[in-house]
């Protein structure tokens, strides 16, 4: 019987407590926060001890291995401390996956990552396969793994889940893309982070399929240092690829071995350039499993995108107002704005996490009429924006933010929520900061 313990009660957390309990590991969950009444429950539910408010070395320093939330940076203090011991620490889908024999359809990337996987989940359901959705969306993987069976897992990894993953192998990994995000967990080194999200091809054999965008030029540059058995797919907006994804005449192919599939881009539920990329990847994996061109076809212009992810809310007195919540980096700010063809007022901030918002600099003189600064510190935007735009303001809620841009927009504008920050000063996370922000809309 091995020792385990989880560090983080959140969703990860309470799912890999359930799964170590279930395989018969002396288990023990510490979280230095309080925990939410069903996580008590659940772990009542399944007799796991547990701790809150704070952390008994001595209930964690005795462990063979522990399991860490992806939240918990590696520099907290008892992270060093069982690092320091020698103790192994891993993430939860390492834990889950040791478990768990179902084909693992893994995606990462700094942008997309949600679509792309609720894609490939939406399109595989519609294929009649037994398919389970996990990993940075939905319910915990582990506790699917201990509570559930499917032959098929799409998964949505994260840098820092990835970051604690060892001997898991994908049998198809999708890489969307990668652009500077969350430099701030990665002592400020882009090379650090890259890596990160490499890590998803590791311990890949040649019956398995990777999945990139050979646009994007931080992958492409790193793909000769890293050992790839997997057979490569490349998808394209810019040039043709034998076998893979590419754009032609406003046809979207894909080739896999000797299965064809194609499709007019403005057939595609979701629009826009990033979505094309996503559709790409989605259908690349689609054709790798062989699931047919009409369910294809119907899955990728039916399917209806993701909450906070330029989720159109309602339009008031002729303004339409746009929740993109999701985009907690400088990247998906700048498709989101690239996307729009209105004048905007934008609504920025929240933690930043090293932002270089240079990028932006061009669209917001172009689109943007003013930015509302929802954060606690929004000196950085100030500093950077305050030159291009007619006017910024500050609001401490999403309410007052709204609120401000129903004063000044005028018909035909568009308030576009789309913060390149991530939400932890303001906001429980993403979610709650969209939910916030529509309720606030839907009251107007």
């Amino acid at each position: 019987m091995s020792r385990v313990v989880i560090l983080g009660g959140g969703e990860s957390g309470v799912g890999s407590a359930v799964l170590s309990v279930i395989k018969g590991n002396d288990t023990f969950l510490s979280d230095s926060n309080m925990l939410s009444g069903e996580a008590k429950a659940m772990l009542e539910k399944y007799g796991v001890p547990y701790e809150e408010g704070g952390h008994n070395k001595e209930q964690i320093l005795n462990a063979d291995e522990v399991i860490k939330s992806p939240g918990i940076p590696d520099t907290v203090p008892i992270v060093e401390e069982i690092v320091a011991k020698g103790i192994p620490v891993i993430s939860e889908i390492e834990f889950a996956g040791r478990y768990d024999n179902a084909k693992k359809i893994c995606i990462t990337g700094s942008n997309g990552k949600t679509t792309t996987t609720s894609i490939i989940y939406f399109l595989l359901k519609n294929a009649g396969l037994n398919v389970g959705l996990a990993g940075n969306i939905g319910q915990s993987y582990a506790y699917q793994v201990a509570t559930q069976s499917f032959d098929y897992y799409v998964l949505e990894l994260s840098s820092f889940q990835l970051d604690g993953m060892y001997d898991f192998k994908a049998d198809i990994a999708v890489l969307l893309n990668i652009t500077p995000d969350h430099l701030d967990r990665y002592n400020y080194e882009m090379e650090n982070y890259i890596k990160a999200k490499f890590r998803v091809t590791q311990n890949m054999s040649s019956e398995d399929c990777f999945i990139f965008c050979a646009d994007d030029e931080i992958s492409i540059s790193h793909l000769n240092k890293i050992v790839l058995q997997a057979k490569k797919l490349p998808f394209s907006q810019t040039k043709i690829v034998e076998e893979g994804a590419f754009l032609e005449n406003d046809q979207m192919h894909v080739h896999y071995d000797d299965r064809d599939y194609r499709m007019f881009i403005n057939e595609l539920s979701l629009q826009g350039k990033h979505n094309i990329y996503n559709s790409m990847a989605a259908a690349i994996t689609g054709k790798v499993l062989n699931v047919k061109n009409e369910v294809l076809r119907d899955s990728l212009s039916s399917f209806k995108g993701v909450e906070h992810r330029l989720e159109k809310v309602l339009k008031v007195k002729n303004v339409l107002y746009i929740n993109d919540s999701k985009a907690t980096n400088v990247n998906s700010t700048w498709y989101a704005l690239e996307s729009m063809t209105t004048p905007v007022i934008w609504i920025a901030g929240g933690k930043d996490k090293g932002n270089d918002y240079a990028p932006l600099f061009e669209l917001v003189k172009e689109r943007v009429t003013a930015i509302i600064c929802l954060g606690v510190d929004n000196a950085k935007l100030h500093e950077n924006f305050s030159d291009k735009v007619e006017a910024m303001y500050d609001a401490l809620s999403a309410e007052e933010a709204v609120r401000m841009a129903y004063s000044i927009a005028k018909p035909g504008d568009t308030v576009l929520l789309s913060p390149a920050c991530a939400s932890f000063d303001l906001f429980k996370n993403y979610e709650d900061r969209g939910k916030q922000f529509k309720e606030a809309v839907q009251n107007l």
